[in-house]
């Protein structure tokens, strides 16, 4: 079985992160950023869940669910990653998406 724990060590970071920032600056774009992670991070869930149907998106729940929508999208793609590359790529958009939040 694959060990996910980066992923959820990446997600649980960045959730922290966007619990812990101003208003201010989930207004400036670290909500909007953290909401278009978790969508991204659903669908490839659902892709790999679900290949034969059509992806639903993520609502926005607005941008003080940012954080939850992170971390749900996140251990929800975690279940299902099948090998190590997808595990690293979905390290790497957790990482670089927590960057240009600036949290």
């Amino acid at each position: 079985m694959l060990d996910t724990t980066p992923l959820t060590r990446a997600v649980d970071h960045f959730a922290d992160r966007l619990r812990a920032a101003p208003q201010s600056r989930l207004q400036r774009g670290a909500a909007a950023e953290a909401l278009a992670l978790a969508r991204e991070l659903a669908l490839r869930a659902q892709r790999l869940e679900e290949p034969d149907r059509v992806p639903r998106e993520m609502p926005d729940a607005g941008m003080f669910a940012a954080a939850d929508q992170v971390m749900v999208a996140g251990n929800d793609l975690a279940l299902v990653l099948p090998d190590e590359a997808g595990l690293a790529e979905a390290v790497a958009l957790v990482e670089e998406a927590q960057k240009r939040a600036g949290v």
